[in-house]
């Protein structure tokens, strides 16, 4: 339930927090399991929250372990459909656990599910491919072993910005990766290697690998300006959305700064989150008082109006960070 109406919400959304969403396969997004998407990790848990909107059955992700130390926040995240991957850094007692996960994984596949798991292992805002672990290739091979008619799609994640709101967001699918592939009489380390060695391969045919200072090449590659007529049509309305959502917009932006001064990598996702929650709220505040002033039903049409809005106002804003 709580999973279902977050990822209404999100597709309701999902024209303001992505600017222009360029799919080379959009018929991906209707496959079905058991399926495993091998994707690269460029921002944090926003990565998740955008496979998921747009895919059309729901999918699983595999998450950092350590934010799954409560009980509640344990069973808050199951129920948006995610489970946890422990790495060394969150300690050697906890890798046991991920047994217990990669059979979970296990379970889903058997039921024609879909997970999504962030092959390089660790999120950083950049656009290049880092070296890939481990996990992607063991938990397909043990699919396989099982005897599960698993498929491996790989997933190229690329954003114009990792600091403003409202992005280009370019997502490529790989070639499927199939057990006949894979040298079954080999030692389970080649097989991991033979299976790494495909997943890189596809992978760096559309990650993007663009330097940080190299602003040039970003925007060759990132930027997708309006057209003029555009510019004229969306002025106004423009203008109109940014001065209405400036208040809520930059309070939670400066909040969001605080919260992820230490994890710079996190911002975008969690400015997105609050967003997600916020802005709803914002809208039913807006409208409510408006309707109380005035007396007149027409109030009712800011919940179509300042949506509208903030969306001219996407659309003409930079695109690129500083």
């Amino acid at each position: 339930m709580l999973y279902s109406f977050t990822k209404l919400l999100a597709r309701l959304a999902l024209p303001l927090f992505c600017r222009k969403l360029v799919i080379d396969d959009p018929e991906k997004l209707k496959e079905k399991g058991p399926l495993l998407l091998a994707a690269n990790h460029p921002n944090s848990f926003l990565d998740s929250i955008i496979i998921n909107t747009i895919f059309q059955e729901p999918v699983w992700s595999l998450a950092r372990g350590d934010v799954f130390k409560k009980p509640f926040y344990i069973k808050l995240l199951k129920a948006f459909k995610m489970l946890p991957v422990y790495r060394t850094r969150e300690g050697v007692e906890n890798l046991s656990e991920n047994y217990k996960t990669f059979e979970s994984c296990l379970e889903i596949f058997k039921k024609n599910g879909i997970i999504t798991i962030y092959s390089e292992g660790q999120c950083i805002n950049e656009w290049h491919l880092r070296p890939l672990k481990k996990g992607t290739a063991r938990l397909a091979l043990k699919a396989w072993e099982e005897g599960i008619p698993l498929r491996v799609i790989p997933v190229s994640i690329n954003y114009s910005s990792f600091t403003r709101f409202g992005k280009n967001l370019f997502i490529y699918f790989g070639e499927p990766i199939d057990h006949d592939q894979i040298d079954a009489s080999a030692s389970e380390g080649i097989k991991h290697a033979q299976f790494n060695q495909l997943l890189e391969a596809q992978l760096r045919k559309t990650v993007y690998e663009i330097p940080l200072n190299d602003k040039k090449a970003q925007q060759e590659k990132l930027e997708l300006p309006p057209s003029s007529m555009k510019k004229v049509l969306l002025a106004l309305p423009a203008l109109l959305g940014f001065i209405l959502h400036a208040p809520i917009y930059f309070w939670l932006k400066a909040f969001t700064i605080k919260k992820t001064a230490i994890n710079t990598d996190h911002h975008d996702s969690v400015l997105v989150s609050l967003l997600l929650f916020v802005y709803p709220l914002f809208l039913v505040t807006i409208t409510t008082i408006s309707f109380l002033l005035l007396h007149n039903y027409y109030a009712f049409s800011l919940l179509l109006i300042l949506p509208f809005c903030a969306w001219c106002a996407v659309q003409l804003k930079p695109q690129l960070d500083k």
